[in-house]
């Protein structure tokens, strides 16, 4: 257990930004979940708008160190990967 007032401090920052980091993580999957719904509904024009609002969120979750970068970079480029298959 923390003894110092600075390690009792850091314990609280470390709770906050850890629902924060919840809510994040939470947020973008949700946003992942709706594109691979539409893809395995076949609608390709609820595909692509699901894709074009997930884009920016998972980037978001990768530059607030939610997700590593190319993590986040692979998960978009499979993504539209998978949209663009689904009119060939």
């Amino acid at each position: 257990m923390a003894n110092t007032v600075s390690a009792k401090k850091a314990i609280r920052k470390m709770a906050r930004q850890t629902e924060v980091n919840k809510a994040r993580r939470s947020r973008t999957r949700t946003y992942v979940r709706k594109v691979e719904e539409a893809i395995a509904s076949g609608d390709k024009e609820a595909a692509a708008a699901a894709l074009k609002a997930a884009q920016p969120e998972l980037m978001r979750s990768a530059q607030k160190g939610v997700m590593h970068k190319n993590a986040a970079a692979r998960k978009v480029s499979r993504l539209s990967g998978r949209v663009a298959a689904m009119s060939a």
